[in-house]
């Protein structure tokens, strides 16, 4: 079998560039980005549904890789992946958030944990916020419809240099205040009671001054607080659900699916 140099750089091509968008998309979504998970795991996981998803490609122009325009069609494929994965992350913060208003109102924002996504500190409630949040994500196969709308994208989206444009970015920066407003929206009910208690004992310090208001308002916003979690817990849940819908839809109108 003879093969030209130009033959073995096409069959390389059109595997590369998937590869690259995959594997981007694996760096930035959630449960695949924690570091938790190996690079060879993600990298095993990107060869594999790369060589799935090759002979279903459509025909696009061969493009030298070592060239400037192959560098601006590698750089397109992973500002593809990343957005894609990068959406569906901000959803996760929201809820991180949300998770870190509520401690921070029970006063129980000095109980931390080391968050497995980032590596960073954060409080307990938000850590139980995150966990139930990600068995929602993948009950509802969450997952696998990112997976699935990254590889319907090569269809839409063919491989060239056009990819994520300067609207896009300015989309994706305007929705990235749904992270806030979002977490805001999860926790509202929790946030305003435990206000209003705090506000009840700062009046209640005024009128009375000898009263000692740590040793009496802590436990009462900590039980309060575990008590208005119980309840809200369905509640949340629902609207995290809002929002992923929301990320996803995101996600459709940026991959022109």
């Amino acid at each position: 079998m003879n093969f030209t140099e130009g033959q073995i750089l096409n069959y390389v091509a059109s595997f590369i560039w998937p590869l690259i968008r995959i594997s981007a998309m694996f760096v930035a979504v959630p449960l695949f980005s924690l570091r938790a998970v190996p690079a060879r795991v993600r990298l095993i996981l990107s060869v594999a549904m790369t060589l799935v998803v090759m002979p279903l490609l459509p025909a696009f122009s061969t493009i030298d890789m070592f060239s400037y325009q192959g560098f601006m069609v590698a750089i397109a494929q992973v500002m593809i992946g990343l957005a894609s994965g990068f959406i569906v992350q901000m959803v996760f913060s929201a809820v991180l958030f949300a998770g870190q208003s509520v401690a921070l109102g029970m006063g129980l924002g000095f109980a931390a944990m080391v968050d497995p996504q980032n590596g960073q500190q954060v409080p307990v409630i938000a850590q139980f916020y995150v966990m139930t949040s990600t068995l929602i994500f993948l009950s509802l196969d969450g997952h696998l419809l990112l997976i699935k709308m990254l590889l319907d994208s090569f269809t839409s989206l063919p491989i060239g240099i056009d990819g994520i444009t300067k609207t896009n970015i300015w989309t994706i920066i305007s929705w990235s205040s749904r992270m806030f407003a979002g977490g805001l929206l999860l926790t509202m009910p929790i946030v305003a009671s435990l206000l209003l208690v705090n506000i009840s004992f700062g009046v209640a310090t005024r009128a009375a001054p000898q009263l000692n208001i740590f040793s009496v308002g802590f436990p009462v916003t900590l039980m309060l607080g575990m008590v208005l979690i119980w309840v809200t817990v369905p509640d949340v849940l629902d609207q995290f659900t809002g929002i992923l819908t929301d990320a996803y839809d995101l996600v459709g109108q940026l991959l022109r699916l």
